[in-house]
């Protein structure tokens, strides 16, 4: 079962059972200011994308929330890495900062800087879990999608391969930053239950959308990048 949730996380979360998650797996507000210079369809400014205060209670509930193998991903930006590595370094083990490589870059100071190509995902475990399938390298070569959903969607087949390396079907993965609702849609498609909370009605109404569109996909994990 899949829940898309139009709920902000900090009270949704409560709702989630202490140590009932397998997997997080969510692309929070970078405390950047973010807005999407895509031409064309414009998406709303992203909210709560102006400071961090609230990293240091989401890590803990984090800590609340997951189980004592459970895996996390989290996508982040090079602006506040570190800031983002201190919170969840007090509760969890940092294993690793996945690149994703996408196929086209992004825009921005078209002339006073390198053209932006990545983005990172910080790994982290809660135990000693160890990974589904063959030892894979830590860039991740998949195409930015047209942010037709979201202002910063992700590919679904990214989020689908994440998935099976740090799960097992009928596994519980959690999103408290559902934007697009990749991560709902990739986990139907992977068979894994997941509950995705978002606060914007009209990202969570397209989401649901898509995810009942969904089937479930017939190959693994090695298919997808």
């Amino acid at each position: 079962m899949q829940k898309i949730l139009n709920i902000d996380w900090n009270i949704g979360i409560k709702s989630v059972a202490n140590g009932s998650v397998d997997l997080v797996l969510t692309d929070p507000p970078y405390g950047i200011k973010y807005r999407s210079n895509k031409r064309g369809k414009k998406h709303k400014k992203m909210p709560n994308d102006d400071n961090l205060d609230w990293l240091d209670y989401w890590v803990k509930e984090l800590k609340r929330v997951c189980k004592n193998n459970a895996h996390l991903y989290v996508f982040c930006s090079w602006h506040n890495v570190e800031v983002f590595k201190f919170f969840l370094d007090k509760e969890f083990r940092i294993k690793n900062i996945l690149i994703w490589e996408k196929e086209n870059h992004g825009t921005g100071d078209l002339k006073g800087d390198y053209a932006p190509k990545y983005e990172m995902i910080i790994f982290c475990s809660n135990g000693s879990k160890k990974l589904n399938g063959k030892r894979d390298c830590n860039i991740l070569k998949s195409a930015k999608t047209k942010n037709n959903n979201h202002p910063t969607e992700k590919p679904v087949e990214l989020i689908s391969y994440l998935i099976e390396k740090s799960t097992t079907p009928g596994d519980l993965v959690l999103d408290t930053f559902g934007g697009s609702c990749s991560t709902a849609i990739a986990s139907k498609q992977t068979n894994r239950n997941c509950i995705v909370f978002e606060i914007e009605a009209d990202y969570c109404n397209n989401g649901r959308k898509n995810l009942a569109s969904a089937s479930p996909r017939l190959f693994g994990m090695d298919n997808y990048l």
